[in-house]
């Protein structure tokens, strides 16, 4: 995502852009009830306005203990090795979170959505934060979809599994009152008198999250856009989600058939696509300008702006919807 912009025209671009490697099947991803990709985690917390706080896995020290994580796409030693944080067809960069992503909470906060029951699609996930956030906000059902499993996996559902941890450990204590309280301060000093004795402490005991009801609303999916359409329609033939969010996706012009085939499908007729991206991306060739041109040459979409930084690189926010009879 950095060097060189481009005005080639738009099918020269996609034919130069073409991944090498083969498109990569769809996967559904299930958490584990024993979770212990969270013991002795290190997070860190983002908190936007009058957002919920959403939790992350600390990227150094993800990136410091990749050698010890399972990776059967060798996408964390390839991207070491090469240095980049994108590998077209190979790896997407779902293991950052990119400037847009706080663009886009930033919008939602401002805009007051609240995801109250309703179905939503996290595209292109990476960390996940705007699909924890409809969850946190009272989605339905919440998809979470990345090119990479090892992202879904190693980032993703451990990131889902944190908040929901955390909204869990919150519930009991409303519920519980003052006294459920004060058993928790008894907990964790028996606790702290088990890790002198050289047990872990309570705090980094996994528990068990299967009847989490957040956890339960959601699913996880990795692979292509063409293939992950293809498996969740199989699933559900009559699935479409009110609110879809995508952030850094459009970097690349020769997936924007696929992704604008994907959107269409998958959205509701009175839903909301929330896309947020740079105006370009040197050296991979995409942006907002390439492609607004595309939706509007395919004409099942209109694309209105939220909001547009003007300072560096700028940054945008836009949503899309799809036309009614009178707009075309």
């Amino acid at each position: 995502m950095a060097s060189r912009a481009t005005a080639a025209p738009l099918h020269q671009t996609e034919n130069k852009m073409k991944p090498s490697e083969p498109v990569k099947e769809a996967t559904e991803h299930f958490p584990p009830s024993d979770p212990h990709v969270l013991m002795d985690a290190i997070s860190e917390t983002v908190t936007i306005g009058t957002l919920p706080p959403l939790h992350f896995l600390n990227e150094t020290v993800f990136e410091k203990t990749a050698s010890d994580r399972e990776d059967c796409e060798k996408i964390l030693s390839r991207t070491a090795e090469q240095r980049s944080d994108l590998i077209s067809g190979v790896y997407e960069g779902g293991l950052k979170v990119w400037e847009c992503t706080y663009d886009l909470l930033e919008v939602i906060e401002k805009d007051g959505e609240t995801f109250g029951g309703k179905t939503v699609l996290d595209l292109g996930c990476g960390a996940g934060l705007l699909g924890i956030l409809a969850l946190k906000r009272g989605a339905k059902q919440v998809h979470f979809q990345d090119y990479n499993s090892t992202v879904i996996e190693q980032l993703t559902v451990p990131n889902v599994m944190l908040n929901c941890q955390e909204d869990d450990e919150d519930s009991e204590d409303d519920k519980e009152g003052e006294k459920q309280r004060e058993d928790v301060f008894k907990k964790k000093a028996k606790g702290k008198e088990e890790e002198e004795d050289g047990n872990p402490p309570m705090k980094k005991r996994a528990t068990d999250l299967s009847q989490n009801l957040l956890l339960n609303r959601c699913q996880f999916f990795s692979g292509d856009w063409s293939t992950f359409l293809t498996l969740v329609l199989k699933k559900n033939p009559s699935l479409k989600y009110n609110i879809i969010l995508t952030s850094e996706t459009i970097y690349n012009t020769a997936y924007y058939p696929v992704l604008h085939e994907t959107l269409h499908q998958l959205l509701a007729p009175d839903g909301l696509i929330y896309l947020a991206t740079k105006s370009h991306y040197f050296g991979v060739g995409g942006g907002l300008h390439l492609f607004e041109t595309f939706v509007e040459e395919r004409g099942i979409f209109s694309l209105s702006h939220l909001w547009d930084g003007e300072e560096g690189l700028q940054r945008h926010v836009v949503v899309l919807r799809i036309k009614k009879p009178k707009d075309t």
